[in-house]
């Protein structure tokens, strides 16, 4: 399985973390579900860190089968729109950047 993950690096202004949060359930999460080809969305708020740990106050994974269907999720139309409702809920709740990492996921269940 493929993962691409999307680090959210900053902070989100000062007493906005609630609005934040729900912004990307309600406004985000949709387009995410409807990238082609992803079998999984997991949404990751941060609840603490290490001291002295860069803050990511939210890490996006989203899973595929495949590099080929990452790079098809990457070309479709949803991106483009994803990519515009998350500029937009950037834009009023977060100060930061946003770097993706592709990665071959391993799971192992216990």
């Amino acid at each position: 399985m493929i993962t691409r993950y999307a680090l959210f690096e900053g902070k989100v202004k000062e007493g906005r973390t609630d609005a934040f949060r729900k912004a990307v359930i309600e406004r985000l999460l949709p387009k995410w579900k409807q990238f082609p080809h992803a079998t999984d969305v997991r949404v990751c708020f941060a609840e603490s860190r290490d001291e002295g740990a860069p803050e990511y106050p939210m890490i996006l994974a989203v899973n595929y089968p495949s590099l080929e269907a990452v790079a098809a999720a990457l070309a479709s139309p949803v991106r483009t729109e994803a990519r515009a409702a998350t500029e937009a809920v950037l834009a009023e709740f977060f100060d930061g950047r946003i770097h993706h990492h592709v990665t071959l996921a391993n799971e192992y269940t216990l």
